[in-house]
């Protein structure tokens, strides 16, 4: 059924983050997108996006705001994001994706996490290989081939664009053609509505646990999300 069916079920599973720790990560992701780029809505289609992404996720105006200010000189805090690599119980492995202002403290953290099921953090490129980066976008729409067309013609290859079962038109590409990916949709689907909005890392090929490596994947899994830097945790573990 897609990635992008494959990510709806992930979300429906997903115990998630506090609102707290969400509306955390989306403000130092703001800050960091309009940081490295313009800190203006109109003018920058990356911060553009993702703060419709979290208004859709119901974070508070004033957190939004702050971001930005913080962005334009308001304050003082420099964050930078990093990707941590790691190989977990039986097959497992972990793409984990930080916001931090300090580093030391967060790599201290995720490599404590590993310890604690002896386990360890990988070098870069030791687990990615196995992963693409991807854009996953999921909406209502009966202009597939349109939309197909439109991509193809922008010079974007999807990795996936089908309309399912329920007519949600399923749509994956490479996360360097995420913009332009979405401001094609938007010109073609004015004001759409995605079922689905996720970028990050899903695995080539799953793998499935179980007994004392399933018990100590959990367990994992649990410790890297209880890290506040840590916005984002993937695997390659096929769950029920």
């Amino acid at each position: 059924m897609g990635r992008a069916y494959a990510v709806r079920e992930a979300k429906i599973k997903k115990t998630g983050a506090a609102k707290g720790k969400l509306y955390t990560n989306f403000a130092k992701e703001i800050y960091l997108v309009a940081k490295n780029g313009v800190p203006e809505i109109e003018a920058n289609s990356a911060l553009k996006h993702l703060i419709e992404k979290a208004k859709k996720m119901q974070v508070p105006a004033d957190i939004i705001n702050r971001a930005l200010d913080k962005a334009k000189g308001a304050g003082k805090d420099e964050y930078e994001q990093i990707i941590y690599e790691g190989f977990g119980p039986g097959s497992s492995t972990f793409m984990i994706k930080t916001l931090t202002d300090n580093v030391n403290r967060t790599v201290g953290e995720v490599r404590a996490a590993f310890n604690k099921v002896h386990k360890s953090l990988g070098v870069t490129n030791s687990v990615s290989y196995n992963y693409d980066n991807l854009t996953i976008l999921s909406f209502k729409s009966d202009k597939e081939e349109e939309i197909l067309m439109a991509l193809l013609d922008a010079g974007v290859e999807p990795v996936e664009c089908e309309t399912d079962e329920n007519g949600m038109l399923n749509i994956s590409v490479n996360y360097v053609d995420n913009v332009k990916t979405r401001d094609i949709i938007e010109s073609i689907v004015p004001n759409v509505s995605y079922d689905v909005d996720e970028s990050g890392w899903y695995a080539k090929d799953l793998v499935r646990l179980d007994g004392e490596d399933l018990e100590l994947f959990n367990r994992l899994y649990n410790l890297l999300d209880e890290i506040d830097d840590v916005t984002d945790i993937y695997h390659n573990v096929e769950l029920d």
